[in-house]
């Protein structure tokens, strides 16, 4: 399983599963807000229409997540048979991941071998792992003396609404709704208009596999008007988001206009890949150029700044320059593509935009241009670009979302430091050297939530993801996860 070769996955489209509405207390429901018309980048075909949510069908979702938390099937079960259910939602995933990784590489252009062979493992490993983890979380007595006996439980929250980008559109839904699911809570999901097919797919597989209606509910629309509706509703308990600074930060909005629910953000980053002296520029270099164009660039993590010393500069650029000759985008549906569409032509033109005005800015573009690549006629094709930029330099400052690497020298390791923190985000960076003493100093110095050294997008369902400054201080992934969607209760018992 988990293997994109050998299949014809363009003929295979015509027998694809598409829903035409959200999916609330465990069935599909007619949507009664604008519609969603959706094409696919790798060749600019319309996709099935969705029949969006309104804000009365958001408001149906809510109710329904709502009676099932209050009624009690699934969130007053034995925490091993919520375990159990999870296990069963990921045998039933993996059964026909290859379904929805072929639904993902339409909707977003990813190509086919990431969506199945690392997209959908991941969702897979994702609801194991929390079914594992389900009935391993500890409550507390504290030792209060003789007389008392004091209690501190971990409780579900209630009802957890869950807004998730296009990037990695089921592993960030499974990354927000397997914790939540194992504690015990109700959800609702609000996926990106651009890959809501996918996610009614699994909320259907889901229900199938086990979860009780009203437990796993799916509101496909517009983010101003299902996502604010959300973001506002008085009995939402929990909100997790990832996306944007701008949209995270108006969810925060909502939520000081509505009831103070928890906002828990993940906005983004610009992660710079600092090479000390004394590592192996060329191992450098290709990781993170790969890092940085992987899934079309279109990463919160994306290695877009590569750090290196000035008199090193030049050599890094070639290196880099000649990995993105050998990445240049094809067919997402050719298991051999490692490149595929951006996932509109909005997102290709924002792009590019930053490539054409980069010459303007002061820096110099060494390898790739501005312009589209006709890879499929009517699709959104987009070539790797790196540039010599500086520090100050907008395609160095600012998330570009995109296959866009810039280089930037750097004079001393106080420089390379004030050079790595120095933007708004905190998500990620990326340390290389065979200095084990220097890696201790200046990991420690760099300001990001997860740094990875002598690697690059290493780890697994133990560690927790998430970032610092703003970058937001949601975490994603470990046990730590399961803290968001869960109140500790304190019972005091006086036994005097």
């Amino acid at each position: 399983m988990f293997s994109a070769q050998g299949e014809d996955w363009v003929g295979r489209i015509d027998a694809l599963t598409f829903h035409d509405g959200p999916f609330v207390d465990g069935r599909i429901v007619l949507g009664h807000g604008d519609p969603l018309t959706l094409t696919a980048p790798r060749d600019g075909r319309a996709l099935p229409v969705i029949a969006a949510a309104s804000p009365g069908d958001v408001d149906a979702a809510v109710r329904s997540a709502r009676r099932a938390f209050d009624e009690g099937e699934f969130s007053r079960l034995a925490p091993r048979e919520r375990g159990r259910v999870l296990r069963d939602v990921a045998e039933a995933v993996h059964a026909r991941a290859d379904e929805l990784a072929l639904l993902i590489a339409l909707e977003m252009g990813k190509p086919i071998r990431e969506a199945l062979e690392t997209e959908m493992r991941a969702v897979v490993n994702c609801f194991r792992w929390y079914g594992e983890a389900a009935d391993k979380l500890i409550d507390e007595s504290p030792v209060t003396g003789d007389d008392s006996l004091a209690l501190v439980t971990r409780e579900p929250a209630g009802v957890v609404a869950a807004v998730v980008p296009w990037n990695f559109p089921l592993t960030m839904t499974a990354w927000k709704v397997a914790p939540a699911l194992a504690a015990g809570n109700s959800v609702v999901v609000k996926p990106a208009e651009h890959t809501s097919h996918s996610a009614l797919l699994l909320a259907e597989i889901a229900a199938h596999a086990g979860l009780p209606a009203g437990v796993f509910n799916v509101v496909p629309g517009h983010g101003a008007v299902a996502g604010r509706a959300l973001g506002e509703h008085p009995d939402v308990d929990v909100l997790t988001f990832t996306g944007s600074p701008e949209i995270g930060r108006r969810f925060l909005g909502y939520s000081a206009a509505s009831n103070g629910k928890r906002v828990w953000l993940e906005l983004g980053g610009k992660t710079a890949s600092l090479v000390l002296p004394d590592a192996d520029l060329d191992k450098a270099v290709r990781a993170t150029a790969d890092g940085c164009f992987y899934n079309q660039g279109q990463m919160c993590t994306s290695s877009s700044r590569l750090l290196v010393p000035r008199a090193r500069r030049d050599e890094a650029l070639e290196i880099a320059a000649a990995v993105a000759a050998d990445s240049e985008p094809a067919d997402p549906l050719d298991p051999a593509t490692g490149m595929g569409a951006i996932v509109s032509d909005r997102q290709l033109e924002r792009i590019a935009g930053f490539v054409r005005r980069a010459p303007d800015d002061g820096a110099r573009v060494v390898a790739g241009s501005a312009a589209r690549r006709e890879v499929i006629p009517g699709g959104s094709y987009f070539a790797p670009a790196v540039i010599a930029a500086d520090p100050s330099h907008e395609v160095a400052r600012e998330e570009i979302f995109g296959p866009v690497l810039s280089v930037i020298a750097y004079d001393d390791l106080d420089d390379a430091l004030r050079i790595a923190n120095g933007t708004e985000y905190g998500l990620a960076a990326a340390l290389w050297s065979d200095d084990l003493k220097a890696v201790h100093r200046v990991s420690r110095r760099l300001r990001a939530g997860v740094v990875w050294v002598n690697c690059f997008e290493e780890g697994d369902m133990t560690i927790p993801f998430g970032g610092v400054k703003g970058s937001g201080y949601g975490r994603d992934k470990s046990l730590h996860a399961i803290d968001k969607f869960t109140d500790l209760k304190t019972t005091w018992i006086d036994l005097s």
